[in-house]
């Protein structure tokens, strides 16, 4: 560009051929006044608009300050030239701040160049906004940009910078992004064919998610499937090979969002990353001579094996992590000693057994002394992590030597991890008080106030250790140098204390007072003030030493300090009351036990590992600590929630087996280029949920309806669309087929399918295997759902579809899985079929409701229907049992996995004449009685059309 302004280059040469400061600046306070003056005349064209700015701006990039040029910028980004525009864009993000008055100038016209069908202009406006959006460009923005994101029109180039552009409005000003309404549209971008395109929007994923859980759980599903083509399938262009390894950073991105999420309970996700993660497992085996490859590999295989022990630690595949990473961390190279160092911790924090990496206690101990601190960090957080009952002395010996010779930048979290676990994994109160005094002498100014607080909570709360730490506290105290942290613990315990020991050799009154005053003149005032509430302390269980304790009031009712002043004063006062012992005697009582509290220190440790833009899953310090976090974190989840990509477990494959070989043919199939007479459009829904937002409209209803009392049908149908059941149930389990078709010319890319259940505990439906992603034109895409009925339930699972056609639609349909599917024929006589009848009685476990029915066209009672809807709800219709032959009579049996089988009995009493019906439904349990009343009554009344 500077060689087509002539003006410019020669500009540049003169200032890099300036000798000294003087000159160069010389000649830019002279071409700056030339700007100044050719702005001020104005009647200049865009290439001289271009070329006074980029002389502005190459002098304020060498440093100088600039107070021009900021309105012809803004004047060149309404250029129809790409060189003008390019300036004029380049000098808003260098000139201009978010809050400077001129970004509102410019708005409209990087919302004019979003618009632009030009994507070298809908670049630079992105640009733009990404380097210096402020609140209100985001707000005025943000929506341009979130188009650009999800139009189908949009170039790669352009997807990528406007998902890169959001994160960057996400992260400096969350609040304006709506990300939970945008939430389904910006995961169907992870289905797109260009894996660029793909990394960008996850990584915007990622951070929106962490935030959102609920509203992006899709990105689940989405996040394994590109995984398993990536992994598994080997679907990706040689473009994105980095060194034969397939887009390693979105391989890295997609393992760790799956970790914000608890693991899925499908089966077919299950089945599918498993398969993911050992198929990385098996590849790190094989080691090239190429470093580039081998840390593209590692950092893929590390991250997995984060995501195996997310999982399940106690899985093969952490067994076999276990193995490798044990390797790693004996490496030469120190990068590879680090991850293995960090992700055994990891294994650590989370594993049931610790016996795999108590092996490697060696190894761990030794990385203590590594020549790199960052290894030196992680190896101490490991053998934090790994310590035990088992293993404490040796890890806390180990660590109190290592202590003494450690990095000032590694002692204050040494000292920290070493009083926790301490405390944590003591076999005795003696160790626990010889260690944490070694500690305290061996840390001096390392060791913060929660430690010696610890300790003194400790002692004061267990009578048994208090004269044993007294007289521990005296010996160490009567060394020549003493910290003064372990001035307070002895100042503190002796003064509580010193009595159970005053009469051994040795530990008498005054050889107390002489120890620990001697020590008192090089401690801080808040020390000393300590020590005269110790001296107080004496003067009521001492008294033969009372009147040096006065005369050490005396002293200190005259130093500067006003906090010791002051108490001095009042102490002396109180020392020196005649004959009032008792008020003494009540002021310095002993402290009594401290109440139950979560100790200090475990609260400084997790401040230590605060929130960060990536949020962890897990914090060092053993399964207990991550336990207890998870523990947490559910208590503060609202009542009613359910996990995030949380679904049923299925059933057992013995019982799948018997209903394997459904198919629907094409006869049981709609042609998909006939149109409905009244066809619905798709049910937009921007978060599907159980209790709202599913599909609704007459044709709907009816389908459902007849779906619920028969095998097979249309499920639901526009003029896109077409979805279709074909089912079978034996006992308590079932197969569903689903078939998905595409009626356009035009495929479904981004498909999704989504289960929700209300009661997962009640009934479970998962998918057979992973959905597809893509449904071709005018194709169609069979999809079957394993279910069980564990006890009783009332609400169908919701199935919520999800594709992009043009635009995105979504689809949230009722599945016709009710209570009765479940019901099994029962034959009885007319006299066990009564007998049990009149022994389940009437209310409550009897329901009965009166309806109008329809009658034929000759006025007679439809009861090709009533059997047809009663059969159909799989009750067994009874013949010659009833009296009235008009009657129907049927019995069943509910089957459910947890609550065993339950009976229900069924009378349907028509009346031609007065064109009603009643029916009363009877079950052992009055749950039941009702459900089925209210799955019979719509079909069979009048209203009802089959």
């Amino acid at each position: 560009m500077a060689s087509n302004m002539r003006g410019l280059t020669q500009f540049i040469a003169d200032i890099r051929g300036a000798r000294v400061r003087d000159l160069e600046e010389k000649r830019i306070n002279k071409e700056m006044a030339n700007i100044r003056k050719k702005f001020k005349d104005g009647n200049l064209d865009g290439y001289q608009k271009k070329k006074y700015v980029a002389k502005v701006l190459y002098t304020y990039i060498l440093g100088y300050k600039v107070d021009v040029g900021h309105m012809e910028a803004v004047n060149l980004i309404s250029s129809h030239k790409y060189s003008e525009k390019q300036i004029g864009y380049l000098a808003v993000t260098l000139l201009m701040h978010e809050n400077s008055d001129f970004l509102r100038l410019v708005v409209n016209s990087i919302r004019k160049d979003l618009d632009d069908n030009n994507e070298i202009h809908n670049c630079l406006a992105l640009h733009a906004i990404a380097n210096v959006g402020g609140t209100e460009m985001a707000e005025a923005l943000c929506e341009d940009v979130h188009r650009l994101l999800i139009s189908p029109t949009s170039e790669s180039m352009v997807k990528k910078k406007a998902a890169l552009t959001l994160l960057r409005m996400y992260r400096k000003h969350p609040d304006v992004i709506p990300a939970a309404e945008w939430a389904l549209r910006i995961v169907a971008i992870m289905d797109d064919l260009d894996l660029g395109v793909v990394l960008c929007v996850t990584t915007l994923v990622m951070a929106l998610a962490q935030d959102h859980l609920e509203p992006f759980a899709v990105c689940y599903q989405k996040a394994v499937d590109r995984l398993n083509r990536l992994v598994v399938e080997h679907e990706y262009s040689a473009t994105y090979a980095y060194y034969k390894v397939p887009s390693p950073w979105l391989q890295v991105k997609l393992l760790r969002l799956l970790q914000y999420y608890p693991p899925s309970e499908d089966p077919a996700i299950q089945s599918t990353l498993y398969t993911v993660l050992e198929t990385i497992m098996n590849n790190s085996a094989e080691q090239s001579r190429n470093m580039q490859h081998n840390n593209a590999q590692r950092a893929v295989l590390f991250e997995a094996i984060g995501l195996s022990i997310h999982l399940d630690a106690n899985s093969p595949l952490v067994g076999t992590a276990a193995v490798l990473l044990a390797r790693f961390i004996s490496s030469k190279e120190t990068n590879v000693r680090y991850l293995g160092l960090d992700t055994l911790a990891h294994l650590a924090a989370r594993a049931d057994s610790l016996e795999a990496i108590k092996k490697h206690q060696g190894t761990v101990i030794h990385s203590l002394r590594d020549r790199d601190i960052s290894v030196r960090r992680r190896a101490l957080d490991l053998l934090y992590s790994m310590c035990d009952v088992d293993n404490s002395e040796l890890i806390v010996g180990e660590l109190l030597r290592y202590l003494k010779v450690a990095d000032y930048a590694l002692r204050e979290e040494m000292v920290l991890k070493i009083a926790i676990l301490t405390e944590k994994y003591a076999p005795s109160y003696r160790w626990y008080v010889d260690t944490i005094l070694e500690l305290i002498s061996a840390a001096g100014d390392h060791v913060g106030d929660e430690v010696w607080y610890r300790v003194v909570q400790i002692v004061t709360n267990t009578e048994d250790l208090q004269a044993y730490a007294a007289r521990v506290v005296y010996e160490r105290l009567k060394s020549p140098a003493s910290h003064e942290s372990l001035v307070k613990v002895g100042g503190y315990i002796l003064g509580e204390y010193g009595h159970l020991i005053a009469n051994d050799d040795g530990y008498s009154p005054l050889e107390q007072l002489h120890v620990l005053h001697t020590k008192s003149q090089f401690c801080a005032a808040p020390t000393r003030a300590l020590l005269l509430s110790t001296y107080i302390k004496w003067v009521n269980v001492f008294p033969e030493i009372k009147p040096q304790l006065i005369n050490i009031f005396e002293r200190y009712r005259h130093v500067l300090d006003s906090e010791l002043q002051q108490r001095a004063c009042e102490f002396y006062a109180l020392a020196s009351r005649p004959d009032d012992d008792e008020l003494l005697q009540n002021v310095c009582e002993e402290i009594p036990p401290f109440p139950a509290r979560e100790s200090a220190l475990v609260g400084r440790m997790n401040k230590k590992h605060g929130a960060t833009e990536d949020k962890r899953t897990w914090v060092h310090g053993g399964k207990d600590v991550n336990t207890d976090r998870e523990a947490n974190k559910q208590k503060r989840t609202p009542t009613g929630e359910t996990p995030a990509n949380g679904s049923a477990s299925s059933p057992p494959n013995s019982a799948i087996s018997a209903l394997l070989g459904l198919d629907m043919s094409a006869a049981q199939t709609r042609n998909f280029d006939d149109n409905l007479a009244s066809p619905g459009p798709a049910a937009l829904l921007s978060k599907p949920s159980i209790a709202a937002n599913v599909a609704v409209g007459p044709n709907v209803d009816r389908w459902f309806e007849k779906l619920s009392f028969s095998n097979d049908g249309v499920l639901y149908e526009d003029i896109q669309i077409q979805v279709g059941i074909k089912s079978r149930y034996q006992g308590h389990i079932g197969q569903v087929a689903v078939y998905i078709g595409n009626k356009l010319s035009s495929p479904f890319t981004s498909f999704t399918t989504k289960l929700d259940i209300e009661d997962p505990e009640a009934l479970s439906v998962t998918f057979a295997k992973m959905p597809p992603t893509l449904i071709a034109a005018r194709s169609q895409s069979q999809q079957i759902l394993h279910v069980e009925c564990k006890k009783f339930f009332r609400a169908p699972p919701i199935l919520t579809i999800s594709f992009l056609a043009g635009a995105h639609q979504t689809i949230a349909i009722r599945l016709p899985i009710v209570l009765t599917r479940f019901f099994e024929h029962v034959n009885l006589g007319p006299t066990e079929f009564f007998e049990r009848w009149k022994l389940i009685g009437g209310a409550p476990r009897e329901a009965q409701n009166v309806f109008p029915i329809n009658l034929t066209a000759g006025g007679d009672i439809d009861r090709d229907r009533q059997r047809t809807v009663v059969s159909g709800h799989r009750l067994n219709l009874l013949t010659d049992v009833d009296p009235n032959p008009n009657n129907l009579v049927g019995a069943a049996v509910l089957h459910t996995s947890v609550d065993g089988k339950v009976g229900c009995l069924l009378r349907l009493e028509p009346n031609r004449d007065a064109k009603l019906c009643r029916l009363t439904v009877r079950s052992t349990s009055e749950d039941v009685s009702g459900e089925v009343l209210r799955l019979l009554k719509k079909p069979l009344s009048v209203d009802a059309a089959l």
